[in-house]
Order: structure tokens, then C-alpha cells, then sequence
């Protein structure tokens, strides 16, 4: 096989990742489906809107919990990526044309579907001439006019590290920004190509500088150790993440990295305790967990801590 699904000719690295057989899922990887009455709700109005969440998408395992809280994630920019990381399922190519329209759609979306919380995230627009900067910045305010109190969360891209765009999008407000650093500093360049460990950090400065609440992720089971996830977590911290999740690596297809290992439940719960030490003010671990699992819950919880802390030292 010597095409990818997009239609593009095989990277040498996947014909190398197609060469592994897709790995058996442990026990402790499943979940149970529990439909209760707001996720029923929210089902049936996204179909019948005609609506687009990641969560539907992506097929993601936790969809069942965060539409009963009433969260969700939308994905912008459209679904083609301009680069291409080795976990990732967002096909790779030239994007669509740009939508100047996506930023109202998504704001109506959440005001109909009645969300509490959204998570906006998006691909990488690397061909655009401010790489989608507009694009993001306007979708928070569109999502904050249309829906007051509404809690948003932007998980965003590095912007190849250009502070005046990410300074945009630090001046819309988001209740949280995310960037996921995803991986540790060794193979960072073997699973993210198109993006920088450092850089990457300085994106998480960068936010918390201007006094965002500042989320990151990493995914477990791509080739690190248990050493270097400890550090990886001390760098994060250090640059300004305040909250943390911490996944599995699900391989989406025999064209993804290899996994290397399972990591166990008991390990996922050991890095939670170990980073509520290193100092986070939220952290969530587990092998289902996703970055944006739980995302109102976890946030609400952070500033409870930040205030906490700040009436300690205050």
C-alpha cells in the first residue's frame, strides 16, 4: 500500500509504522457507554442542526460524560492539517479555503446546544498569511458575545512561535489556553516534526505572562520513559502550565506510530499524585483521559486552587 487515505503518496515513516501490527488493547481500556437524558438531548439536536463536534468525530470514548455536564469540543480551521504529527488522526494536506463564516457557526452551535463549556480547537493553517490567527481569536469573541458566561477553552497551535499572534488570541480572554506540548524532548522531533519542544514552552510562557489560565497534555506510550515524563512534567510547570491531563497513546491506524507500551492505571494514578506535588493546579491522568475530558470541571477546580493560594500569599 503505498497511498494514505487523503490520496497522498506514503511517507517513508509509515511505511515503516505499517510494518508493526496494530497492538491488542489491554483490559483496562474500554469504557462503558452510560446515555443519560442531556446526552440523549444534545444527540439529537446536533443532528438535527447539523452540527460538527471533535467529540462525535474523532469517536472519542468520553462523550457520554462530557454531554451530560454539557461540554464540548469544535474543531476549526477545517480537516486538513498543514503538518503532520505521527499519533495524530486529522488527515495531512492542503486545507480548504478559508472560512470566514466558522467563528458565528460555532457560536450559535454552543448557544444551541445550551453548552456551559466549550473547547475550540483546530488545525494548523500553516498556508494562511497570519496561520489562522484571525480565525481563532475571532471564534472565542464570537462564542463569549453570543453566549455570556459560557466558559471557553482554546486549544491551540504554536503559531511557529510568533508572539504577536499568539498575543491576539491572549487579548480574546479564553477562561483557558491550551497548547499540548504532547511528548518529551528525545523523540519530540520524530513524533511532532513540524513542531519544537522549546518553542512549545515558550508558548506556555508566553500565555501565562499574560494571565491565562494555562492548560497542557502528554501522551504516554510513544517510545518515552517513566525519567523523562517526570522531567517533561517539571518543564511544563516551570513554563507556566497550571493545569495537566496525561493520556494513552491509541494508535488510529496501521499508519501511526508504533505504541510502545500500555501504561497501567496504577502508573496514571502515581503521575497524578506526583504532579499535584511538582505544584499543578489541576491535573487529570488516566488511560482514557483526553485534553479536553472534563475540561469545565478541571478548570473550575484550578481557579479554586489559584484563589486559594493567592489568599494564602496575599
Amino acid at each position: 500500500m503505498t497511498i494514505a487515505p487523503e490520496g497522498r503518496k506514503l511517507l517513508r515513516l509509515e511505511v515503516r509504522n505499517a510494518g508493526v501490527p496494530i497492538e491488542r488493547k489491554p483490559s483496562w481500556i474500554k469504557t462503558t457507554a452510560k446515555m443519560g437524558p442531556e446526552y440523549r438531548d444534545l444527540k439529537r439536536l446536533v443532528k438535527d442542526e447539523g452540527l460538527h463536534t471533535v467529540c462525535q468525530e474523532a469517536g472519542c470514548p468520553n462523550i457520554f460524560e462530557c454531554w451530560e455536564d454539557r461540554e464540548a469540543t469544535f474543531l476549526i480551521g477545517g480537516e486538513q492539517c498543514t503538518r503532520r504529527c505521527d499519533f495524530c488522526q486529522i488527515a495531512t494536506g492542503k486545507p480548504a479555503d478559508f472560512d470566514a463564516g466558522e467563528p458565528l457557526r460555532v457560536a450559535e452551535s454552543v448557544q444551541k446546544m445550551g453548552l456551559k463549556y466549550a473547547t475550540v480547537t483546530g488545525v494548523c493553517r500553516d498556508d494562511l498569511p497570519d496561520e489562522g490567527t484571525w480565525l481563532y481569536a475571532e471564534t472565542i469573541r464570537k462564542i463569549h458575545e453570543l453566549n455570556p458566561g459560557v466558559g471557553v477553552e482554546m486549544l491551540a497551535p504554536d503559531f511557529t512561535g510568533n508572539r504577536d499572534y499568539l498575543e491576539e488570541i491572549f487579548g480574546t480572554r479564553p477562561e483557558v489556553f491550551a497548547h499540548n506540548v504532547e511528548t518529551v524532548p528525545r523523540i519530540f522531533k520524530r513524533i511532532r516534526p513540524g513542531f519544537r519542544y522549546e518553542r512549545s514552552l515558550d508558548v506556555l510562557r508566553w500565555s501565562r505572562e499574560a494571565g491565562l489560565v494555562t492548560k497542557t497534555n502528554l501522551i504516554l506510550g510513544m517510545g518515552e520513559t517513566r525519567e523523562e515524563v517526570s522531567a517533561a512534567m517539571r518543564d511544563l510547570h516551570e513554563a507556566g502550565a497550571e493545569i495537566l491531563t496525561i493520556t494513552q497513546y491509541l494508535r488510529p491506524s496501521a499508519l501511526h506510530h508504533p505504541i510502545d507500551r500500555w501504561v497501567t492505571p496504577e502508573e496514571f494514578s502515581e503521575l497524578e499524585t506526583e504532579a499535584n506535588e511538582i505544584g499543578y493546579a489541576g491535573v487529570m491522568s488516566g488511560p482514557l483521559v483526553r485534553s479536553s475530558y472534563r475540561a469545565g470541571r478541571l478548570y473550575r477546580g484550578a481557579v479554586e486552587k489559584r484563589m486559594k493560594v493567592n489568599a494564602h500569599h496575599g
